[in-house]
C-alpha cells in the first residue's frame, strides 16, 4: 500500500497555468520559434507505392531564385544508423510506399521551397505493390509481440469446446477503420547544427523531448551532450508525435547541409496522411457463448491486422478482451499482414481504442439473444480478480459506473422502439478501460530559487494540462500553497522524463517530483536558504506488483436516427467513470471530453478511405477526412466517480488522457441498433449502412 499524499492543491480545478499564452498567441510552438534568419524546407514525396527511384533531376528546382540545397538519396548525408527503416531518410533508392521521402528542397521561403520540390522530376522503376488488407491472406504471420510488450497470443480452457456445449452461442465480425491523427499543430520542426561545436538544437513538436533526443542522437551518431530538444508548447498529438517519424530526421539532415542557419520545416497537413503514423485497420472475429443467465463460458477475439513491411507495428487490439470479463474459456490472437504502406504508430489508446469495439457490440449482440439488460449482462459478468494475471484488482468499479451512470441517464425508462415524429429513438451502452502505468523512467531537480520552489523535470504537456497540475502535486508533497511551485518542463536541459503517453505522464513525473519533495522537506525542514536542491527519481517511489491497476468507466449515448434519411443525432452522451483521484477537474473533464469526442468522431464520421489501386488515403486532408464538431453531438458530459486507491501510486491517479475514447464507438453503435435495428459492425456508421435497413 502506497502513502497516498494529503490533498491540499490536489483536487482544486485551478485554471491552466499556459491557457492565458495559448489565448494570446504568445506560447511558442516548435514552427513559430524565433531564430535569426531561417531557411525553410519542403519534402520530395514518392508518387509510386513501391520500387525504386532511377534517377532525380534538380535542374529546374536548382534554378528557382531562393533554392540553397536539393537533398536525394543519391547525395543526402549518410547516417550512422539506419536499423530503423523509418528514420533511414534518403539513405536508399528503394520505395517502400506512396508518399516516402525521396528528396528535400531548402530555400529562402517556405514557398520557394515548395515550389521547387514540385519541380524536381524524380524517376522510378515501379513494381507491383500489395496493400489490401483482408483476412483470407496467406502470408499473415505472428509478430513476437505487440505494442507495450504484450504477448501475441494468449490462451486458457478450451473456446471450441465452450461454444460447441453453449446454450447460447455468437460468433462474429467486426472492424474498424484506419485512423490519422490530425493534431491542430501538425508536426514540425525547427532544426540549427552548429558545424564548429558539433551540437545539434531541435526546437520540435514533441510528446518527449528525450526520447527525441535518444533516436536523433541513434541516426546521427550523435552523443546525447551533442543535441538539445526543446518542447515547451504542443499543439496537439493523441500519441502521434509520441515517437519521432522521418520528419524530424529529415529536418535534422537539412540542418546538417546547411550550418549555422536555421532550418524550418512543418508538414502539410496532406503529408501527415503520409508520414505521421496512423492508426491500423482492424478485423475482429469474436466469439462468444453464455448460459441462459448471461454467464460468460467463453470468449475469444481473434485480430487480423497491417503493417508496413519495412518496420513492424503490432497493435494490442486484442489485449482488452483478456481482463475485461469473467470466462473459464478465453482466446485472443493477432495476425499482421506486412503491406506497401506508410508505418502505423501509436494513437490515442492504442489496442483499447480499436480493442473494446468489437467485444462490446458483441456482448451487446449477447444481450439481445438472451434477452437481458445490456447492463446486467456486463454486471453479471463482473471478475473478481484479474482473469488474465489472476492478481486482485488495486480497485475496480466498472459495476458501479455503470450502475450510476444507468441512473443518471434513465436506462430503466429508455425507449424500446419508440419512434418520436419522423426520428427512431434509442439508447446504447458500453464499457470503458484503460491500464494505469508508470514508465521506468524520470527525474526531477527541485531547488529553493529566489523565494520560491523551482522543480524541473523533461515533461510535456501536449494539451493535457501538466503545465497546471505538476505544481498542484508538487505543493502538496511539499505541504505549501500551490502558488509558490513553479515546474519547468519540456527541455533535455532538465532531468530526464518519459515520454507523455500511455496516460502515464501523471503517475510517473508527478512520483518523481512527490520522491524529490520529500527529500527536500527531509533535508531542508520548512525553511530551506536559496540554492537548496535535491534530486527524487521515480524509481525511488513505492510500487505495488501485487494488484492489477486499471481506470474503468461506462459510456451511455442517446442516438436519434431519421426514420427517410438515416440522418444520425446524438443529443446526449454520458461517460461516467473510476480514474482513481482527479489532480485538476478542470483539466480531467477537458480530457475526458476530448476522448468521448473522439471516439464519437471513430464510430459516425473517421476512415481514411484507402484506395488499393495506387497505395494511398484518397481523402487525405481535412476537407474530406471528416470529424466530429460541435453541431454532431448535443449535450456530452463526463463524470467520476469518488476512487480511493492505494496501490497505483502515491497521488492515487490513474491516468485520464484515453479512457475516455474507449468504449464510446461501440455505445454509439449499440444506440444506433436500439433506434433502428439496424447492426452495425464495420466503423464508421455511415448511410449506405443504414438506410437500407430502416423501417
Amino acid at each position: 500500500m502506497t502513502d497516498l499524499l494529503e490533498p491540499r492543491a490536489i483536487g482544486q480545478a485551478l485554471v491552466r497555468r499556459d491557457g492565458e499564452a495559448k489565448v494570446r498567441g504568445t506560447a511558442t510552438y516548435a514552427y513559430e520559434t524565433p531564430v535569426e534568419d531561417p531557411a525553410y524546407c519542403h519534402p520530395v514525396q514518392a508518387t509510386i507505392a513501391r520500387g525504386r527511384v532511377t534517377a532525380v533531376d534538380t535542374t529546374a528546382a536548382a534554378a528557382l531564385d531562393g533554392v540553397l540545397r536539393i537533398l536525394t538519396p543519391f547525395d543526402a548525408e549518410r547516417l550512422a544508423s539506419t536499423e530503423d527503416a523509418e528514420y533511414a531518410v534518403l539513405q536508399s533508392p528503394e520505395i517502400a510506399f506512396r508518399g516516402q521521402l525521396v528528396g528535400v528542397v531548402i530555400a529562402e521561403t517556405s514557398e520557394v521551397a515548395r515550389q521547387a520540390a514540385d519541380a524536381v522530376v524524380v524517376t522510378y522503376a515501379e513494381q507491383e505493390h500489395d496493400s489490401t488488407l483482408a483476412v483470407d491472406r496467406d502470408d499473415l504471420y505472428a509478430p513476437e509481440q505487440v505494442n507495450a510488450g504484450h504477448e501475441t497470443d494468449t490462451a486458457e480452457g478450451d473456446v471450441a469446446a465452450a461454444m460447441a456445449t453453449a446454450e447460447v452461442s455468437i460468433e462474429r465480425t467486426y472492424s474498424t477503420a484506419m485512423y490519422h491523427n490530425n493534431p491542430l499543430e501538425p508536426h514540425a520542426t525547427t532544426a540549427l547544427w552548429d558545424a564548429d561545436a558539433q551540437f545539434l538544437t531541435l526546437w520540435d513538436s514533441t510528446q518527449g523531448v528525450h526520447p527525441d533526443r535518444a533516436a536523433v542522437c541513434e541516426v546521427f551518431g550523435l552523443d546525447q551532450e551533442q543535441v538539445r530538444v526543446v518542447c515547451p508548447y504542443v499543439g496537439g498529438g493523441f500519441g502521434s508525435k509520441g515517437r519521432p517519424h522521418a520528419n524530424v530526421m529529415l529536418a535534422a539532415m537539412a540542418a546538417r547541409a546547411l550550418p549555422g542557419r536555421p532550418v524550418k520545416l512543418a508538414l502539410t497537413r496532406q503529408q501527415m496522411f503520409f508520414l505521421a503514423g496512423y492508426r491500423t485497420p482492424t478485423i475482429q472475429q469474436l466469439q462468444l457463448a453464455a448460459d441462459r443467465r448471461g454467464r460468460l463460458q467463453a470468449i475469444a477475439i481473434d485480430v487480423v491486422e497491417q503493417t508496413s513491411r519495412i518496420k513492424e507495428f503490432a497493435e494490442q487490439t486484442g489485449v482488452p478482451t483478456r481482463m475485461m470479463y469473467a470466462a473459464p474459456n478465453r482466446r485472443s490472437t493477432h495476425r499482421l499482414a506486412a503491406l506497401d504502406v506508410p508505418v502505423p504508430s501509436w494513437f490515442r489508446a492504442p489496442g483499447e481504442c480499436p480493442g473494446m469495439f468489437g467485444p462490446e457490440v458483441a456482448m451487446d449482440e449477447l444481450a439481445e439473444e438472451l434477452g437481458i439488460d445490456p447492463v446486467e449482462l456486463r454486471i453479471r459478468n463482473e471478475p473478481e480478480v484479474d482473469p488474465e494475471t489472476k492478481k486482485p484488482w488495486s480497485s475496480r468499479n466498472l459495476v458501479r459506473c455503470l450502475r450510476e451512470g444507468a441512473e443518471r441517464f434513465g436506462w430503466a425508462d429508455r425507449p424500446r422502439g419508440r419512434r418520436d415524429g419522423d426520428w427512431l429513438v434509442g439508447y446504447g451502452v458500453a464499457s470503458s478501460v484503460y491500464p494505469t502505468m508508470r514508465q521506468a523512467t524520470s527525474t526531477a531537480t527541485l531547488r529553493f530559487e529566489d523565494g520560491r520552489y523551482v522543480a524541473e523535470i523533461g515533461a510535456a504537456d501536449l494539451g493535457t494540462g501538466a503545465w497546471t497540475i505538476l505544481p498542484q502535486i508538487t505543493a502538496d508533497a511539499l505541504d505549501v500553497d500551490v502558488a509558490d511551485v513553479e515546474v519547468r518542463i519540456g527541455d533535455t536541459r532538465y532531468p530526464t522524463a518519459s515520454v507523455a503517453g500511455g496516460s502515464s505522464g501523471t503517475n510517473t513525473w508527478g512520483s518523481a517530483l512527490v520522491v524529490a519533495a520529500r527529500a527536500f522537506r527531509d533535508k531542508f525542514g520548512g525553511s530551506p536558504a536559496d540554492g537548496d536542491e535535491v534530486s527524487g527519481d521515480v524509481d525511488q517511489a513505492a510500487k505495488d506488483d501485487a494488484h492489477a491497476p486499471y481506470a474503468f468507466g461506462a459510456q451511455f449515448v442517446e442516438a436519434r436516427v431519421h426514420a427517410d434519411t438515416g440522418e444520425i443525432r446524438l443529443p446526449r452522451l454520458l461517460g461516467v467513470f473510476g480514474v482513481g483521484r482527479v489532480v485538476n477537474p478542470r483539466t480531467a473533464r477537458s480530457q475526458l471530453i476530448g476522448g468521448m469526442t473522439m471516439g464519437l468522431s471513430m464510430a459516425l464520421h473517421e476512415n481514411s478511405v484507402w484506395d488499393p489501386r495506387i497505395g494511398q488515403v484518397a481523402n487525405h486532408d481535412l476537407a474530406e477526412y471528416h470529424i466530429t464538431v460541435n453541431a454532431d453531438v448535443g449535450e456530452i458530459e463526463a463524470l467520476w466517480i469518488d476512487e480511493h486507491d492505494p496501490y497505483v501510486n502515491v497521488m492515487g491517479t490513474k491516468g485520464i488522457g484515453e479512457i475516455g475514447i474507449t468504449g464510446t464507438a461501440a455505445a454509439v453503435v449499440n444506440a444506433v441498433h436500439a433506434a433502428t435495428g439496424v447492426r452495425v459492425r464495420d466503423l464508421p456508421v455511415t448511410l449506405d449502412k443504414l438506410l437500407p435497413g430502416l423501417p
